[in-house]
């Protein structure tokens, strides 16, 4: 009987002890809403219905449109960099040399090479001229003029061919100095002097900054509405601002990941832009009915915009989110109120 006891009682005590936990032993209070007390709604003003066309924000990221990296064509130590980060550069200006001791050698051997080579090809045309004389005087035989015309063929193909070998070497030579391919900016450099350059390495990069487009993934369903040409307005919430940009390019064939099509838009030339910042890009989306209201009866509380919704003689808290400005001191109201709401002035 004691064996059996003991659990018994051990039960008892954890079900006595998940009751209290419970409040089955404490007194319950009816739930219920605090009722807002009465307050004077003289001066809420009404939300504001508004129909008409409205665009649908893209993310979108402004890009340069004609943007390169500088690279080197051959392997060698990097002497002197010209330009930083930030520095605008005239297109042909020289950004960067590279060690061409070894080049100017080559060089000067090639070009000995040439000089040795016209030398022997000016004696070898002296002789086919003599050898053609005595030959027409029928004093050599024909195979001796053939050799001596032979001799000359073979002098000139070895001049071609070094002169060939001196292009190629004064070439190397003006490869070891780097210039830039268009008029720009310089966004970042990737080397310093003493490093030594690979072929295809990444030098410098650069980008027109008179040549930006905003790049934005537009859905299916508003991307096969634009057209090549139209403009539309982007914002660019880090400079406050807004343009208008005309489409220059729609990409035709949709990614099947997001079933989204890629839109680039040309911007204005202004300094303030750069490659790389965030952007909204507006597309037109139909027409619908928009809630506007005051903007000066909108408190912000931490990261929330909040309004006071005048009801039944009473004021409620409510949170709102807001879309776009409205011009005249109007703000949108994408959710939060509804037509007919009225809004008071912050407390």
């Amino acid at each position: 009987m004691k064996k059996m006891l003991l659990p018994g009682v051990a039960i008892a005590v954890l079900l006595l002890m998940v009751a209290a936990m419970a409040g089955y032993f404490s007194d319950k209070i009816e739930p219920d809403l605090e009722q807002a007390p009465a307050a004077d709604t003289s001066a809420a003003v009404p939300v504001i219905a508004l129909g008409g066309p409205f665009s649908e924000p893209v993310p979108a990221s402004v890009e340069a449109k004609e943007a390169t990296i500088i690279s080197s064509r051959l392997l060698a130590r990097i002497t002197t960099i010209k330009v930083r980060a930030g520095d605008y550069v005239e297109e042909g200006q020289l950004l960067l040399e590279l060690e061409q001791s070894d080049l100017l050698a080559r060089a000067e051997q090639a070009s000995d090479q040439v000089r040795s080579v016209e030398a022997r090809l000016t004696e070898a045309q002296q002789n086919l001229k003599r050898a053609e004389e005595l030959h027409t005087r029928g004093l050599i035989a024909v195979a001796d003029s053939d050799a001596a015309r032979a001799d000359a063929a073979a002098l000139e193909a070895d001049l071609s061919s070094a002169r060939r070998a001196l292009e190629e070497a004064q070439t190397a030579v003006d490869f070891s100095q780097i210039r830039s391919p268009i008029a720009g900016r310089v966004v970042d450099r990737f080397a310093e002097p003493g490093d030594t350059a690979s072929p295809g390495g990444k030098l410098l990069s650069l980008y027109n900054p008179f040549s930006l487009w905003v790049e934005a993934r537009v859905r299916e369903q508003l991307a096969l509405s634009l057209e090549m040409g139209q403009e539309l307005e982007v914002e660019v919430p880090s400079l406050d601002k807004s343009y208008r940009a005309k489409i220059e390019e729609i990409v035709p064939a949709a990614d099947p990941g997001s079933r989204s099509f890629l839109v680039k838009a040309i911007l204005p030339s202004e300094k303030s832009l750069l490659p790389g910042m965030y952007a909204r890009l507006q597309v037109p989306a139909g027409e619908r009915t928009r809630l506007l209201i005051p903007a000066d009866r909108v408190a912000r509380v931490g990261q929330l915009d909040v309004v006071w919704v005048a009801q039944e003689g009473r004021v409620l808290r409510r949170f709102v989110r807001l879309g776009r400005q409205a011009g005249n001191g109007m703000v949108e109201v994408v959710s939060g109120l509804a037509e007919g709401d009225a809004v008071m002035p912050p407390p």
